[in-house]
Order: C-alpha cells, then sequence, then structure tokens
C-alpha cells in the first residue's frame, strides 16, 4: 500500500520481467561457448546467477530490478579477454571475480555511488551507445548479414542463406510486436525463428526433449583462476570491467527509478547503496559459478510498465530464473541466428538514449560521446571506447579553457588510460 501496488502486480511485473530477459539463458551460454566454455554449464549458472541477484536485489534493496549476466558484458569477456588477447577462459573468470570483488568493496564504501555522480552524462549516454552498436554488430555477424570483407573491415553476407532469411523474419517480428505494445516481443521473436529453423534448416531439428533436469554445472563452477589475473598484470581488464559495470548499472538504475517514479524528492535512488551492494554480490557469485559478469537488466523497465514497485517483483523473477533450470534441451536446440535478433534488437534500445542528450552544440561533451560510441564496434572492445572518451573528455575541456568542469576522479581515470595507451 505504501508503494501503490499489490502482491498480484508484483506478481505479473515480475513475470513481464522474465519473459523480456529470458533469452539471456540461451544467448550467454552462445557467447561464452565461443570462449571454449561448456554450454550446459553455462546454461546452469546462468539461470542461477540471475535468480540469485535478482532475488538479493528484491530482499536487500527492495527494489523492482532483475539481474542476469549482462549482454555487453559476455562480448567483452568472450572476444576482448578470451579470444583477444589469447587467454584460458579460467583466468578470465578470476578477472571476472575480482573485479566483482572491488565492486563489492566500493559499494560498501560508498565510492561507487560518487562515482555515479562524477560521470558527465555525455560519457554515459556515449556508453550506452556504443555497447549499443557493439552488440548489433555481434547479432549481425552471427546471422551471416555483416562478414569479414575482402580489403574492407566488413562486408554484406549471403542474404539468401537460412541464416540470414530467418534472422530478418526474427528481427521484423521483434519489433512489430514491440511497437504493438507486446512484453513478449524478444523472446517471440527467437521462439518464432527457432521454430521456423526445426522445421525447415536442415542444420538444425526440434529438441529430443523440453523437461530434463539441469546440466551439471561441475565444467566451469570454482573453476577460476583467482591469483593468475594478478600475476599477469590484468588490472586493466579487470579496472575495465569495473567501469562497464558500474556505468551500466547506473544506467539501468536511473532509468528504473525514473519510469517508476520511484525517486526522492532531491532526485536521488533510494537504496542505491543496498542496489550497488546487490549487483556486486551477484558478480562475485557469477563468477564463482561460472559465467561473465552479472548486472542489472534495463529489461526490468518494463515490468515497471505494468505495476512493479517493489523488490517483490525481482524475488519472482528469481523464481522464473530457478524453473528455467529444468528446460535445458529446449534451449540448447535454439540455433544460434535466432538469437541475433535480440542482440540487434537491445542494441537499439541502448541506441536510443541519444534522444536524451541535449548538449549537441557542446563540442566539449558531443564529441567525446560520438568517439566513445563508435570506438567500441570499431576496436572491438567496450574498455577501449570508455578509455578513448574520458581521455577525449578531459583533454578537450582542458585545451579548451574548460578544465573547471572537470573533477578529479575523470582526471585520474583520463591519466590511468592515456598511460595504458602509451605504455603497452
Amino acid at each position: 500500500e505504501e508503494h501503490g501496488t499489490s502482491p498480484g502486480k508484483e506478481l505479473l511485473a515480475g513475470v513481464t520481467t522474465w519473459v523480456t530477459m529470458v533469452y539471456i539463458v540461451a544467448v550467454n551460454p552462445l557467447m561464452l561457448e565461443n570462449a571454449q566454455m561448456d554450454f550446459g554449464a553455462v546454461f546452469t549458472a546462468t539461470c542461477l546467477a540471475a535468480a540469485f541477484g535478482s532475488i538479493f536485489m528484491g530482499v536487500v534493496a527492495n527494489l523492482p530490478i532483475a539481474l542476469a549476466p549482462g549482454l555487453a558484458l559476455n562480448a567483452f569477456f568472450t572476444y576482448s579477454i578470451v579470444i583477444g588477447m589469447s587467454l584460458p577462459w579460467q583466468v578470465a573468470l578470476g578477472a571476472v571475480f575480482w573485479s566483482g570483488l572491488i565492486f563489492l568493496v566500493l559499494s560498501l564504501t560508498g565510492v561507487r555511488e560518487r562515482v555515479v555522480y562524477a560521470m558527465p552524462s555525455s560519457i554515459k549516454t556515449g556508453i550506452a551507445v556504443g555497447i549499443g552498436l557493439f552488440l548489433a554488430v555481434i547479432g549481425l555477424g552471427n546471422a551471416g548479414v555483416v562478414v569479414q570483407g575482402e580489403g574492407v573491415l566488413l562486408a554484406m553476407g549471403d542474404m539468401r542463406t537460412w541464416s540470414t532469411s530467418l534472422f530478418a523474419v526474427g528481427f521484423i517480428l521483434t519489433v512489430v510486436l514491440f511497437v504493438r505494445g507486446s512484453s513478449l516481443a524478444v523472446i517471440a521473436g527467437i521462439l518464432g525463428v527457432s521454430v521456423i529453423g526445426w522445421f525447415f534448416d536442415p542444420g538444425f531439428g526440434f529438441p529430443a526433449s523440453v523437461i530434463a533436469l539441469p546440466p551439471s554445472l561441475a565444467p566451469t563452477l570454482l573453476e577460476l583462476e583467482i591469483l593468475l589475473p594478478v600475476e599477469v598484470g590484468l588490472m586493466s581488464i579487470i579496472m575495465a570491467m569495473l567501469f562497464v559495470d558500474l556505468f551500466d548499472t547506473s544506467g539501468t538504475l536511473v532509468a528504473v527509478a525514473n519510469q517508476g517514479g520511484l525517486e526522492t524528492e532531491k532526485g536521488e535512488i533510494p537504496r542505491l547503496g543496498r542496489a550497488m551492494l546487490a549487483d556486486s554480490s551477484a558478480t562475485v557469485a557469477g563468477a564463482l559459478l561460472g559465467t561473465s559478469t552479472t548486472t542489472s537488466y534495463i529489461e526490468s523497465t518494463t515490468g515497471i510498465s505494468v505495476g512493479g514497485r517493489t523488490g517483490l517483483t525481482g524475488v519472482v523473477v528469481g523464481v522464473l530464473f530457478l524453473a528455467t533450470l529444468f528446460v535445458a534441451p529446449f534451449v540448447i536446440a535454439i540455433p544460434p541466428y535466432a538469437t541475433a535478433p535480440a542482440l540487434v534488437f537491445v542494441g537499439v534500445l541502448l541506441v536510443k538514449s541519444l534522444g536524451g542528450f541535449e548538449q549537441w552544440n557542446d563540442f566539449s561533451e558531443s564529441v567525446p560521446l560520438v568517439i566513445t560510441a563508435i570506438m567500441m564496434p570499431l576496436s572491438f572492445s567496450i574498455a577501449d571506447g570508455i578509455a578513448l572518451g574520458i581521455i577525449t573528455y578531459v583533454l578537450i575541456k582542458m585545451l579548451a579553457g574548460k578544465g573547471g568542469e572537470l573533477n578529479g576522479m575523470l582526471i585520474g581515470l583520463a591519466t590511468i588510460f592515456l598511460s595504458k595507451f602509451l605504455l603497452l
């Protein structure tokens, strides 16, 4: 009553949020499989990390926010660390663990809250847009719509294949359903393309069964290398994970609080510290289970739209992710190109944050935004995009006589990132 809701509304909100984000149990294992991780174990770890994080958020922070392994963060894990740096996935999981541990310490000391309020809106917007573009490129690549070209960076793929054709069907279906106000848009796109693929694509067939015991967690449980990431000098990667997760979580919290009318009279997010604590704890738990960084999901806003206002929404989402554990055969049978529309569509949702940016005429703000956004997909590195954006922001402000608009934290970050590029 105090929050203007009811158990029935919270239940509906939880179901709605789960439906819009359950695609991650198919996308995350497929993504981490590229890092040579066991699909079934990652599936189980994904469900457990999402359940733990969502329930923790609901009980401790009492906010209608769900958590799961993040899309952009699993791309960073796979393509930037494991593939890009030729490191074993066990070492990458160790880096996730350390980043989560640092998140946890910063959350307990309140430092993360101060970082949120220190970052300029242009960099935050650039990060959201850049992650969106990065996801879109990955999705289009998974579907074969774009391929590595001869003499060019990217080229159009063969649009006559099952992969590209069904991707187009799934993407249009997802967008149309979303425009018509359906909360099932993303999952319907995945399921629709999967069923068509099972019928007509000779490379895939119907799942042997739908319900089964969860796949074993043994291949990934506690398999992380805890000490090696520090020994091999991965502090820059760990810090990159810290900032990416921080900005991703901050953006989600701001969006959810704004849409749900949860902000205080001073414009502050209630129980922000507890929310950060839940987010960082979920990252640590996820690393131990065997998955990339677990973070707050922007899809939580769909639950807000149907009345979710309290942590009961997150608890419902967590329980539903536990139930998802028992449909692994069905999830494993989903073709990779069926989840590609979800990646591209989530990318579109992130890119639309440009609409709220109002400082285009101030080039000391708009240029760093664009640099941050375009360098993520072009360098195929979220960390490098953030680093270049912050360096650009600080240098332009200082050389343009606007150094007074900077704070010590931004200057320190720019110095660290600049040193990384010049010395490594």
